[in-house]
């Protein structure tokens, strides 16, 4: 079972109108309303300068396919001095009664062009006692709230700041009374974390800021994997709750799979799918800003009228569109207990 390419994709490109996203568009989160009839795009954008400092844009789909931008300048970004001061990225977006929960992945120094030689940085040098969040420019998760994604509750850091941990994906629900993440903490490595390589967590809380008592949910398998981590937020279905994740092989490129949770208890992992469901191979998932070779990386999938669309960065720089029928994919992963 493989997802299948919208014959007109890239839906988002870069625009060099807005210097904002005059070279990136990618990695988007999505939110369809089934009242309006609307999908909405949270996409990460930045544009060609050294700091690469990242950005939200936002972007209106009457039918799912075609997407025009709102506005001119971004919806949200980095704060001025705050621990997102660096950058915006990766959205992923559910909604709890009237307002949408936003995380994002941030650091407090712009990453630099990182697909140049040697990575630049911005982080200045910092002495030792510094906390590690800001000598080593980690990688944090923040949470944003927001009624209508013009005005946002910049709520805070999601995640632990002893911890590079992103990849956080909130449950639309509350599951036994409390909430629930998957994340990808990438220090969490070796024997005494039981994976070789950063693995998928799930945690859960009393509240959205504060997360403990971790559990490792799911490690790499397959040969097109290493290091794994989550994609889109679950997705409640009658055989349990539906999510996907991607897989980075050693040859660099980023694959998806898909999980099935138990819809009761989302720490077991019920179903997997053994091979991958869609890789890099159209030029805008190859050709952009990641060097190391391809990238199809969704951070928002909905369903509109039993379809599944799955909204995706390319290559760190598009926005591209797959779909799949519902009960498809379902099947597929049902073929697939673990």
């Amino acid at each position: 079972m493989k997802l299948k390419r919208y014959k007109n994709n890239p839906i988002i490109c870069p625009n060099p109108k807005n210097s904002w996203e005059s070279l990136v568009t990618t990695n988007p989160g999505a939110w369809y309303d089934a009242q309006t009839k609307e999908v909405k795009l949270l996409y990460r954008a930045a544009g060609n300068d050294r700091e690469h400092r990242i950005f939200l844009g936002l972007a209106i789909s009457k039918n799912g396919y075609d997407f025009e931008r709102v506005s001119k300048e971004p919806v949200f970004g980095p704060s001025k001095d705050g621990f997102d001061a660096g950058c915006i990225e990766d959205p992923r977006i559910i909604k709890i009664g009237q307002y949408y929960y936003i995380t994002y992945a941030t650091r407090i120094f712009p990453p630099g062009q990182y697909w140049l030689k040697g990575r630049p940085c911005n982080a200045p040098e910092c002495p030792d006692d510094f906390p590690y969040i800001i000598r080593e420019n980690a990688t944090s998760t923040g949470l944003a709230i927001t009624k209508d994604f013009k005005n946002y509750i910049r709520a805070g850091r999601m995640t632990n700041p002893l911890v590079d941990d992103r990849d956080v994906i909130l449950f639309p629900e509350k599951i036994n009374g409390k909430y629930a993440i998957l994340h990808r903490p990438m220090n969490w490595v070796g024997d005494q974390y039981g994976t070789e390589h950063p693995a998928i967590w799930i945690s859960f809380s009393n509240d959205l800021l504060v997360w403990s008592n971790s559990k490792l949910l799911a490690k790499a398998e397959q040969k097109w994997e290493c290091k794994i981590g989550g994609n889109t937020p679950p997705i409640r279905t009658k055989y349990g709750w539906l999510t996907l994740y991607h897989g980075v092989g050693e040859d660099d490129y980023y694959r998806l799979g898909a999980l099935l949770l138990d819809i009761n208890d989302p720490s077991k992992l019920t179903h997997r799918t053994k091979d991958w469901i869609l890789q890099p191979e159209e030029y805008y998932e190859i050709q952009g800003c990641y060097q190391g070779g391809g990238v199809v990386f969704p951070c928002g999938k909905v369903i509109i009228d039993d379809t599944l669309f799955v909204y995706y960065g390319g290559a760190d720089k598009y926005v591209g569109l797959a779909t799949c029928k519902l009960q498809d994919i379902l099947d597929y992963l049902l073929s697939n207990p673990v």
